[in-house]
């Protein structure tokens, strides 16, 4: 067995691996909160926003591939990594520290669940728009003459997000991600050596403030569409 090899098969090698892509995955849903923002600019600029996604289409899906790769990739380590734990101890840990043993990490199995059947429903109700999860009249982009497209994504989250139940499910999933992301991104500095105490207050509060303000953003945007604010 190679070197290479021995080390991905690690513990140690797994948590690298799962910090690498949790990186790649925070960055992506940063800047798709950020993208998703100028819903609140009106039409013309989330629509404007699909339109240059969709000038490149290449890039367009090497971003989507290497995102799955980075979904798989991380699912697999995670799942690794927790069945070797239970293997070494089915009892477990009477005391819970912060981010360690806390709420947010014992809901990080089943919120991890949670999050990948969110992406599975995210990815057929928004972007491919499958008919009896979408609202009928659901399309993309068309042509608009001389070459141009004119998307519609506006229009689209705003016919996505007229049923509370939707919404509620949206926001379920976005409080999952923001503990997901809190434990993850606080993981990641101790996983990647950045475990000094003089910086473990830093990295705490980073970890929060992501993990708070995507779940919040991300909540804000379907629960604006159901009340009326963008419509």
């Amino acid at each position: 067995m190679s070197w290479a090899k021995r080390f991905i098969t690690s513990n140690v090698g797994l948590k690298v691996l799962m910090a690498v892509t949790g990186m790649l995955l925070v960055a992506f849903v940063i800047g798709h909160m950020l993208g998703n923002l100028q819903i609140f600019l009106g039409a013309e600029a989330l629509d404007g926003y699909a339109e240059l996604l969709r000038t490149s289409m290449e890039l367009l899906w090497a971003v989507r591939l290497t995102l799955l790769a980075a979904v798989l990739i991380h699912i697999y380590a995670a799942t690794v990594l927790t069945l070797r734990s239970w293997d070494a101890r089915p009892v477990p840990y009477e005391q819970k520290t912060w981010l360690g043993e806390s709420y947010a990490v014992r809901t990080m199995k089943w919120g991890g669940v949670i999050l990948f059947l969110f992406i599975i429903y995210h990815l057929l109700h928004l972007t491919v728009g499958v008919q009896g999860i979408s609202p009928e009249g659901f399309e993309h982009c068309t042509a608009a003459g001389g070459g141009e497209l004119r998307c519609h994504a506006y229009a689209n989250v705003v016919a996505g997000f007229q049923h509370w139940y939707v919404v509620l499910f949206y926001v379920v999933a976005q409080v999952m991600l923001g503990f997901h992301l809190a434990h993850g991104a606080w993981s990641m500095f101790r996983t990647l050596g950045l475990n000094n105490p003089r910086y473990d207050r830093i990295a705490r509060g980073f970890a929060l403030t992501v993990g708070t303000v995507v779940s919040v953003v991300n909540c804000i945007i379907p629960l604006s569409v159901l009340i009326g604010i963008v419509k």
